[in-house]
Formats: C-alpha cells, sequence, structure tokens
C-alpha cells in the first residue's frame, strides 16, 4: 500500500469529518432526523410527509452547494478516476442496491448509528468495510487491476 503524501491533508480532512458530525448532531438534536443519505434522498423521491419535503431539499442543497462555496474560498484537490464510465454505473448501481438491502447507507449507519450505540448499524458498518475490503484484495491483487 502507497500512501500519497503529497496530496496527504490531514487537517482539512479533519474538518471535512467535524462538520459532517455537527450537521448529523445538529439535524438529530434540532429536526429529530438521522443524516442518512439514503434515506433523505428516498424521502425525497418517494412519498414523504407532508412538511417533511423542505428539510429534505435544503439537507441536498447543502451539499450540492458545498463544493462551490468551497471553491469559492480555495482549491480543491482533483480527483483521480482510474475506473471507466460503465464501471462506475455498476459500483453506483451496486451501492444503491446495497443500501436498500442493508436500510441506509454509510453515512446513516458508520456515522450516525454508531454514535448512537445501534447494533444495526455496528452490523452493517462492519459488512460495508469487510466487502470493500475484500474488492480492493479481489480487484487489485488478484485481478491485477
Amino acid at each position: 500500500m502507497n500512501i500519497d503524501w503529497q496530496h496527504f491533508t490531514p487537517w482539512a480532512s479533519l474538518a471535512g469529518g467535524a462538520l459532517i458530525g455537527l450537521a448529523a448532531a445538529l439535524l438529530l438534536l434540532l429536526n429529530g432526523r438521522i443524516a442518512g443519505i439514503s434515506g433523505i434522498v428516498g424521502g425525497l423521491l418517494g412519498r414523504s410527509v407532508a412538511g417533511d419535503r423542505l428539510w429534505r431539499v435544503l439537507f441536498v442543497a447543502g451539499l450540492l452547494l458545498a463544493v462551490p462555496l468551497w471553491h469559492a474560498f480555495g482549491a480543491l484537490p482533483l480527483p483521480h478516476i482510474a475506473a471507466g464510465t460503465p464501471t462506475l454505473i455498476a459500483a453506483g448501481l451496486l451501492v444503491g442496491l446495497g443500501t436498500r438491502y442493508g436500510a441506509g447507507c454509510t453515512s446513516g449507519h458508520g456515522v450516525c448509528g454508531l454514535s448512537r450505540g445501534s447494533p444495526r448499524s455496528l452490523v452493517a458498518t462492519a459488512a460495508f468495510m469487510a466487502a470493500g475490503f475484500a474488492t480492493v484484495y479481489l480487484v487489485r491483487h488478484l485481478l491485477g487491476a
């Protein structure tokens, strides 16, 4: 394993993690909702309770506006994506399928569920991590990609 020390950004990463935790805590404290992205977007696309749509739209808008807002104050690191479009589409569909079967995504289970001590989130997060480790090992070491 090689660590890219030239592009290692511990302070920006720490600040990003703190902001994610703060946003999740504020949403739970002020609105009583879990900050799971798949659940928030799923509520927008499916049936939602009256008065439930506005905070979901604002949350997703905040996610989408974060990049241009950050870009207004500083340079963003350039992403390096080594996969092609078909691979990215397949990966996105598998993530969506996994979040549906897992009753939540990594943000909902990993950030919010673990901090609440949810056993279901512990199992889901362990399954996400194990699947990620196995996929990286398979792709990099057995398939040589």
